[in-house]
């Protein structure tokens, strides 16, 4: 969904382990500038996620099937998309979040799944494949890869230190000027992804945070700009390690994403507390999606690939890794406790409950968004 670099201390161990398997960004960066393939050549070539599936899981695929794994990267939604409508991009797999997914299934983008060759599909829970229908009717074009939600991460020493009784389970810890201004000093960040955001705001607001009034998109921007001044930045691939290394306080982050720093600065071992909330008035879940482009040169291996990513073992696999849910309940014996018990991770039917998703946008409306953000961004 998500405009993120995932789990990025990761990333050294994700490159060697497909280095091995001649596979990787690194072994050879975008797969369209490669020499042209047949159809029924032994290869899959999968866009992700940074830092987003266990290294393993892939070299047990190659292991499995014979199919060579060629693997790369990207950090936003955005440069998918940019990618995809240009179209030949030689990749089989990509990863898109669900709302971008709607649109780009509306751009002829994907084809749609054969069923017939994912016989794991009645592993998939029932209800997420209730909510991602509204993104994709009938879950014609992809399958929930992992999925997760936005929050607020805080290092719980330096909060406290300036605002014993801070509302860490509401959305005024970050959009009332009165409380975040409170810890401008010790940092305080936002994730660059202009929808998502916008929809916390509008919940904040009390209203529906997929509205696509111009005037709900001005009261949201009002909101943004009045704590412009206490942000020390706006950026997706930097407030993992700042946070867990002490160097912000406050973070508006994806739920995996805080976890992850959380457990780094455990490790560091130098006593820096980071927890994650899911607001009291609600919040977004948003689902990474596995689709095959419309001229994937390996569409059957890109299904075999997907088949074998919803077995219950594997998807336990990548979920005790990069501490994000999967959508495969069979997996739940599987995960280590840290993950199957943890709220922010699997929340409970009345959190989930209050969690919706961020739906695609018409032209209209993402032009205002885009010249909005801008100003945001720019803090002009």
């Amino acid at each position: 969904m998500i405009s993120s670099v995932r789990i990025a201390s990761l990333g050294a161990l994700l490159l060697l382990a497909l280095a091995a398997c001649g596979t990787g960004p690194a072994g050879g960066g975008n797969v369209a500038g490669g020499k042209s393939t047949s159809g029924d050549e032994k290869v899959v070539n999968i866009y992700n996620w940074s830092d987003y599936i266990d290294p393993g899981v892939l070299k047990d695929f190659e292991k499995q099937t014979g199919i060579k794994v060629n693997y790369d990267v990207f950090d936003s939604n955005e440069v998918l998309e940019t990618k995809l409508l240009a179209g030949n991009t030689g990749y089989d797999l990509v990863v898109p979040t669900a709302n971008f997914l709607e649109r780009q299934v509306q751009a002829g983008v994907f084809q749609k799944l054969d069923k017939s060759r994912l016989p794991n599909l009645k592993n998939v829970d029932p209800d997420i494949l209730r909510r991602i229908a509204l993104h994709d009717p009938g879950n014609e074009h992809g399958v929930n890869y992992l999925w997760g939600t936005s929050g607020l991460g805080y290092n719980v020493a330096k909060i406290r230190e300036r605002m014993p009784d801070a509302p860490v389970d509401s959305w005024r810890m970050l959009y009332d000027p009165a409380v975040v201004s409170k810890f401008k000093d010790c940092g305080v960040s936002v994730f660059d992804a202009s929808s998502e955001v916008v929809s916390t705001v509008l919940i904040f607001l009390g209203k529906n945070a997929n509205s696509l009034s111009p005037d709900d998109l001005a009261a949201a921007e009002k909101v943004l700009m009045s704590i412009r001044p206490y942000l020390r930045y706006v950026d997706t691939e930097r407030y993992i390690e700042d946070l867990a290394n002490g160097e912000t306080c406050l973070a508006l982050g994806w739920g995996g994403d805080v976890l992850q720093a959380r457990n780094r600065a455990r490790e560091a071992g130098k006593g820096i507390d980071i927890r994650y909330s899911l607001p009291r008035e609600g919040g977004i879940i948003f689902f990474d999606m596995l689709a095959i482009p419309a001229d994937a040169p390996h569409p059957q291996n890109a299904l075999t690939l997907i088949n074998f990513l919803l077995q219950p073992d594997v998807a336990a696999r990548n979920s005790n890794l990069v501490r994000y849910a999967n959508s495969v309940p069979a997996s739940r014996p599987m995960l280590s406790d840290s993950v199957k018990n943890d709220p922010n991770i699997y929340p409970p039917p009345e959190v989930m409950a209050k969690l919706v998703p961020n739906l695609a946008q018409p032209p209209s409306y993402t032009r205002l968004l885009t010249r909005m953000w801008t100003r945001f961004k720019t803090g002009q």
